[in-house]
């Protein structure tokens, strides 16, 4: 199954390596999923650790040799994903993921994709970090 992750995810992976986004990580290192980013998302992870985590940087980049780094989506990609509710700074993200034909969409962002937690846009399922897990877990 193929995961791609938001930023929040990447960095709570990096911050917090017993947490569910870490896990993640430990089922794609056992085969279960593959993981897959953008720049667009691993950039803000990266920001973000340096600014509130930065002793975490240690832990984010070995973590990064499990992520498949997959190219921003075109511009029409991310106007479907404006139009379906989101806001220009996470549109790309979703887009993205259409892009790389992942199966889920993983996001710990409530506030901007709890919308869409659970709904299939273009083949891919929006879920949060403890959804996703148990769906690998099935």
């Amino acid at each position: 199954m193929r995961l791609f992750l938001d930023a929040n995810i990447l960095f709570t992976a990096a911050h917090n390596p017993d947490g569910r986004s870490a896990g993640l990580f430990r089922l794609a290192r056992v085969g279960r999923c593959t993981l897959q980013t953008s720049p667009h998302a691993l950039e803000e992870a990266r920001r973000n650790l340096r600014v509130k985590h930065p002793e975490a940087l240690a832990l984010f980049e070995p973590l990064l040799e499990r992520v498949s780094l997959r190219p921003e989506a075109p511009a029409t990609l991310v106007e479907w994903a404006l139009e379906q509710g989101l806001p220009p700074k996470d549109a790309p993200i979703l887009a993205s993921a259409v892009e790389a034909r992942a199966h889920i969409l993983v996001t710990g962002d409530r506030t901007h994709f709890g919308f869409l937690f659970g709904r299939r846009l273009r083949g891919v399922e929006v879920l949060a970090p403890r959804d996703a897990l148990a769906r690998l877990l099935e």
